[in-house]
């Protein structure tokens, strides 16, 4: 019995104690818990007031930013017929004495004198309505600034300029030019289209309906203001009739920017001063005593002796105006070419087969041949270069040389126009 009552003692010892144990457990564990969750939301209330601390220290920045930065409202002047700068100076208040700061300021850089009627002088003020900031353009891609703070700062700013390459094809209906317009492409490149192809057409009588015209043009954009800077046509072509008359820009090895076809000839021709191979002078230019009449007479051209038969050369790319039986001149041949020139051909045998008037000629296709028709001693070419409806000396004509590109300048020139065309190419039908 006594056994008994002493194990019943020990269990219930033994279960007191392990009430007690888990009882304790558990209330750790739950202190442990709230401990944590405490630990937790401090850290959160810390982030948070750190966060709302960082919140007003940035909120407080940008009020600074903004109390201290300074709004100018701008106020445009145009230059009329009659201004300059003092006088505009002197309409916005300036004391003389200002004035005469500012122009000596603005002296040392730019020549005011060349600030011309219509440009825009910008003028900014701040709220209380003082004048702050006086701006004008020095040129299309330099802006000058005078600031006026404590003293007259002058500030030269060159604005961004980004280049750019554009491609163009269109039909000519009207001209050239109208048509051109109707198509966007700016007057500046027109303009540079008609004197690039000079030497090869008459753009009153050779351009028709349904004529071709394509080009590419680099220009230039100034960020700030939008404006547009034309610069140097790349590439040029015009199709008459299914003829094709094609130039490509080339820097040649001696630094000049030129236009050149295919084969590497420049786009400036001369007139020839001799149009026919292996001829010797037999009169020259001016007044002599005429072999025929006797009487001294102006020489109007110059005499070639040579073969009956010897081939004779257009001067120059142009269109025949006349052909046929002209006076004393026997057979006589009349090329009209560019720029007022004229070339004539007199005393021939015969006229190569096609020739007619209305057909174009190349500069060096053969046109006839020399004879002796008309009034003529024996046979030679008489040969007139006309000039705006004056005759003018052969042999002292200038015009340029018209450059034939050889060797590595060739092959260089090669490689450059497949570039270019491809790259034309490729913009007008991306």
């Amino acid at each position: 019995m006594i056994r008994i009552l002493r194990y019943l003692i020990l269990i219930s010892l033994i279960l007191s104690g392990y009430y007690l144990f888990i009882s304790e457990y558990f209330y750790l564990s739950e202190a442990n818990f709230l401990e944590k969750q405490i630990v937790k939301k401090e850290i959160a209330e810390n982030k948070k007031e750190i966060i709302q601390e960082k919140e007003h220290e940035v909120a407080s920045i940008n009020v600074k930013k903004n109390i201290e930065k300074k709004q100018y409202f701008e106020k445009k002047i145009v230059i009329l017929q009659g201004d300059t700068f003092v006088s505009i100076l002197q309409n916005l208040n300036f004391k003389q004495k200002k004035i005469y700061e500012i122009i000596s300021k603005i002296e040392n850089s730019f020549d005011l004198k060349k600030i011309k009627t219509g440009e825009i002088i910008s003028v900014f003020e701040n709220n209380l309505g003082e004048i702050k900031k006086i701006e004008f353009f020095k040129d299309s891609e330099t802006i000058i600034s005078i600031n006026f703070d404590k003293e007259i700062n002058l500030n030269i700013r060159e604005l961004t300029k980004e280049e750019f390459v554009e491609s163009k094809e269109y039909i000519i209906i009207e001209s050239l030019f109208s048509d051109g317009i109707k198509n966007n492409i700016s007057p500046d490149i027109l303009v540079k289209i008609i004197s690039l192809f000079s030497f090869d057409l008459d753009f009153q009588r050779d351009i028709r309906v349904d004529t071709v015209v394509s080009v590419s043009y680099e220009f230039d954009e100034i960020v700030e203001t939008g404006k547009l800077e034309y610069n140097d046509i790349k590439y040029a072509s015009i199709i008459i009739d299914g003829k094709q008359l094609e130039y490509f820009k080339f820097i040649t090895d001696d630094g000049y920017v030129d236009y050149f076809n295919r084969e590497g000839k420049n786009v400036k021709k001369s007139i020839l001063k001799t149009p026919l191979d292996g001829a010797r002078i037999s009169s020259n230019y001016g007044m002599r005593k005429h072999p025929i009449s006797g009487f001294n007479k102006m020489h109007k051209g110059v005499d070639f002796a040579a073969p009956t038969g010897t081939p004779i050369y257009a001067g120059g790319n142009g269109v025949i105006e006349y052909v046929g039986i002209n006076g004393g001149y026997g057979k006589y041949i009349r090329i009209r070419h560019n720029n007022g020139y004229k070339t004539a051909y007199a005393h021939l045998s015969n006229y190569k087969k096609g020739i007619s008037k209305g057909v174009r000629v190349n500069q060096g296709e053969v046109i006839g041949y020399v004879g002796s028709t008309g009034n003529s001693t024996g046979p030679h070419l008489h040969y007139e270069i006309i000039y705006q409806n004056k005759h003018i000396n052969p042999l002292k004509l200038k015009l340029p040389s018209g450059k034939i590109l050889e060797g590595k300048e060739l092959e260089k020139f090669k490689v450059e126009y497949k570039i270019i065309y491809a790259d034309h190419l490729s913009m007008l039908y991306e």
